[in-house]
């Protein structure tokens, strides 16, 4: 298994946690199944990967906003919250980045293009 995979594997369960949570049982097995692609080398599993990711980032957000506005309403500290929810989603963005391929090296004497 590549270890660049790890991080995303965290975040897909870390966003299943989220949709449990909030009562959206039926993402929940979507999710943790996309982990499995994880563990295959093609070029259209990363893509699903980074997809799925950069979706799971914008429900963070979309739950930081949400959470802090109801804070705000409520005259209750948001700023913690905001700074966590927000390290989740660049977490969860991160762990897409490190999914990208890995350029491949130059045959020798090759010159760069």
């Amino acid at each position: 298994m590549r270890l660049r995979a790890l991080p995303a594997i965290f975040a897909l369960l870390l966003i299943s946690a989220h949709l449990m949570r909030e009562g959206q049982s039926i993402l929940i097995l979507p999710c943790l199944a996309l982990g499995g692609l994880a563990f295959l080398r093609r070029a259209w599993t990363v893509r699903t990967l980074q997809t799925a990711l950069a979706l799971a980032a914008l429900e963070w957000i979309r739950t930081l906003l949400l959470i802090r506005e109801a804070r705000l309403e409520a005259g209750l500290p948001w700023l913690r919250m905001s700074l966590i929810l927000g390290g989740v989603a660049a977490f969860t963005l991160w762990a897409a980045w490190l999914l990208r391929p890995e350029p491949k090296p130059l045959a020798e004497g090759a010159a760069p293009a």
